[in-house]
């Protein structure tokens, strides 16, 4: 067997492969013989069948599989073994199906693939190459909205006289005409974005009504929510002015700074005090802010090595490799997302670069914990007080990786953070610290 490779240009080349009889026939005549044992035929006890019978009547057929299979095998060991850095599958050069071969066992065959390559280019990373990493502090105005959240979480819910901003209103909506939608549902004040139809539902008392524009105050998807209808109805609705009678006034009261609920958040009298309750909330916003910078690094980083990798990719061969793979794809769906294809395309390679010049490794044991952490995060989501037990988070994190589809992108989330880490301690970090206000301004 002859394998052999020829560059047509930096990033794309030809595969040629020859194969002689005596290259494929120990193969075929083996894949036959394995044939004829499981073989149940009318005339032969099963396991009895001739070999020349099944050659006879199968022979053409295995014939073209063990060849298709040999080749294939061969390419990936000589791409392995000659380190190309191949984009893709190989693909069949179409002339080569026009080929006339008889098939019986004596042809010398010749194929031909076409292969995409990874541009050749040096990661743009090292101590030289600076970024800022920020260290993100709570001003007074974030911190209190988060201690009103946790007072509002921990509250309890009462039913005032007269409404105020924030309540929640149990009201009637009717729309003003005739058989017109009508609905008694919860209206949350807080959601109401035209300032003037949020003041007209203060002051409010059991039965008393006020006429509203339901377009000027809610999102469609609110209006559909509340209406209980779709949103394209939602959109298209004739007749936008409401009449809503309220029925019942609810509102959340924020909980008291007090021991009871600083030991609803913290192991039971670990906070006594206003002042340590919060330090403590400060310390965990800031921890949260520290995803938040990590993320703007992240981020820096990424433009950073896209902008410095400038090279040319394979992009005819790459958009036929797309449509042999994805056959019901448009050509339009092809061109409207190979921008994107490209990117992530781009980055993969720089990502694999690093992994392999530095022998980073991901380990099973830090896919697992990922699992963990995301399931974990999930379930504190849905349930603030519920708290899985190390055995339930492994289970889940097993069932959750025998998905194939989600153990391959949390392998590649791993390596993701594998490759983040190697660079921030490889590349120059210049800390600088930050209110929040100031730091959301940056993502703007």
């Amino acid at each position: 067997m002859n394998i052999s490779h020829q560059k047509v240009d930096d990033v794309n080349a030809k595969i040629n492969v020859e194969l002689t009889p005596e290259d494929y026939n120990p193969t075929v005549d083996k894949a036959i013989k394995e044939q004829a044992k499981k073989a149940k035929l009318p005339g032969f006890r099963p396991g009895m069948v001739p070999t020349g019978h099944i050659r006879r009547t199968y022979g053409k057929s295995i014939l073209f599989d063990e060849i298709n299979k040999l080749v294939n095998d061969k390419i990936a060991e000589y791409i392995g073994e000659n380190k190309l850095e191949v984009l893709g599958q190989p693909l069949p050069v179409e002339s080569d199906a026009d080929a006339n071969y008889s098939w019986d066992f004596k042809d010398t065959f010749a194929f031909n693939y076409e292969i995409g390559l990874a541009p050749a280019f040096e990661t743009p990373f090292s101590k030289e190459t600076a970024f800022t990493a920020y260290d993100i502090k709570a001003d007074d105005a974030t911190l209190a909205e988060r201690v009103k959240n946790l007072r509002r979480s921990y509250g309890k819910m009462t039913n005032p006289e007269v409404s105020e901003e924030g309540d929640v209103l149990y009201a009637t909506l009717k729309q003003e005409k005739e058989e017109g939608i009508e609905k008694t549902t919860s209206v949350r004040t807080d959601i109401i974005e035209d300032a003037k139809v949020k003041k007209s539902l203060v002051g409010l008392k059991k039965d008393d009504t006020v006429k509203i524009d339901v377009k000027k105050a809610f999102k469609v998807a609110d209006i559909a929510r509340i209406l209980g209808i779709t949103e394209e109805e939602a959109t298209n609705l004739d007749v936008t002015k409401f009449e809503l009678s309220v029925k019942n006034i609810n509102r959340l009261e924020e909980s008291d700074l007090d021991q009871e609920f600083f030991d609803k958040l913290f192991p039971a009298g670990e906070v006594t005090k206003e002042e340590e309750f919060t330090a403590k909330v400060k310390e965990e916003v800031e921890n949260l802010f520290k995803q938040n910078s990590d993320q703007k690094l992240r981020n820096d980083i990424y433009t950073y090595g896209m902008d410095k990798v400038d090279v040319a990719f394979p992009e005819t061969f790459l958009k036929k490799w797309l449509k042999a793979t994805n056959p019901n794809i448009s050509d339009e769906e092809l061109e409207e997302g190979f921008a994107d294809f490209l990117s992530n395309l781009k980055w993969t390679i720089i990502e694999n670069r690093i992994v392999t010049a530095n022998s980073l490794e991901v380990k099973y044991d830090e896919v697992i914990s990922l699992a963990k952490e995301r399931i974990y995060a999930q379930i504190k989501m849905y349930n603030i007080n519920e708290e899985p037990t190390d055995e339930q988070l492994n289970q889940f994190a097993m069932q959750l990786l025998q998905d194939r589809e989600q153990a391959n992108r949390l392998f590649e989330e791993a390596k993701a953070l594998k490759v983040f880490d190697y660079l921030k301690e490889n590349v120059s970090l210049n800390p600088e610290e930050i209110t929040y206000v100031d730091f959301e301004k940056l993502e703007k």
